[in-house]
């Protein structure tokens, strides 16, 4: 059995987490096999500190050993869970785990900025260790089946939307909005190059044109309904989705659990680093009139 660390509690995710993956608390549908958490670290926070207490208490009822000290979790563990809300801190977060030659998985926002995401890839392939970062709605099942069947032809474009609230300590899309633009990506692909954002106080409607022409766009939303959903245009028709987030956080625990066996991520970090580009320059783009902005990664 792999044995897993966990840092920062300022998120559900810590205890959603360590429920499915040790089988504790939660329906058998919901169950992740290969890995268990095993020991883990409070942290700190700088977006949710009131929500550190809670989750600690449920981590301890959860029967998971805790530690004041991040670093004293090596040699204990197989791979670690980066799980602070603050992409801005994840680089130094994993930094000690990484020299010490343990994989991480890097929870949502994987940094707040391309400088941060590239010094991360670059010291885990100095390492060589691997790192993997993802919005659980990259595995919501209905998109992974329809992606898998090529009966759609050559998708020519999409449109995602989703909640974005907004927060200093993670700007622009980086916040919740990550998940919208992470939506966006797996239905078209890496390979955005120019991002224009059209920034109001309720919406941020950013829209990006690929190096092969292709366009679409991501809505950010901040008024009315807030649920998750995607339109896939393809040469066959046109797709909507309703994305269903019963079972996410369980597919996406899968891939976690594969990275650390396989010791490859299931997903390039390059193209992570370019989610990162995206909603860099949309954030330029949006403190600029709307100016478009070119990714530079």
């Amino acid at each position: 059995m792999i044995r897993l660390g966990i840092l920062d509690f300022d998120t559900s995710h810590c205890v959603e987490f360590t429920k499915r993956l040790n089988h504790r608390g939660i329906s058998q549908d919901q169950w992740v096999e290969g890995a268990s958490i095993v020991i883990g670290c409070p942290g700190s926070s700088q977006i949710a500190p009131e929500l550190i207490p809670t989750y600690r208490l449920e981590m301890e009822k959860l029967g998971v050993s805790l530690v004041d000290k991040s670093q004293d979790m090596i040699g204990k563990v197989d791979g670690m869970l980066i799980e602070s809300q603050e992409g801005g801190v994840h680089l130094n977060r994993a930094q000690p785990f990484l020299e010490a030659g343990i994989p991480c998985f890097i929870d949502k926002p994987f940094t707040c900025s391309v400088s941060d995401a590239i010094q991360l890839a670059k010291l885990a392939e100095k390492r060589k260790v691997p790192i993997f970062s993802s919005s659980s709605l990259r595995y919501a099942p209905d998109i992974v089946q329809y992606l898998s069947r090529f009966e759609h032809g050559h998708i020519l474009g999409a449109f995602s939307y989703g909640p974005a609230p907004l927060h200093k300590k993670n700007p622009g899309l980086c916040h919740y909005g990550i998940h919208p633009v992470e939506l966006l990506y797996t239905v078209m692909g890496p390979g955005c190059e120019r991002v224009a954002c059209t920034h109001a106080s309720d919406v941020d409607l950013v829209t990006g044109q690929w190096k092969d022409g292709r366009v679409a766009t991501v809505r950010g939303i901040r008024a009315g309904g807030g649920a998750y959903g995607c339109v896939a245009f393809t040469q066959r028709g046109v797709q909507t989705f309703a994305v269903d987030t019963r079972y996410i956080y369980r597919e996406l625990l899968k891939k976690i659990v594969e990275m650390f066996t396989t010791r490859k991520s299931p997903l390039d970090i390059r193209v992570t680093v370019e989610i990162v580009g995206f909603i860099e320059a949309a954030l330029a783009s949006a403190n600029n009139h709307g100016n478009v902005q070119m990714i530079k990664l």
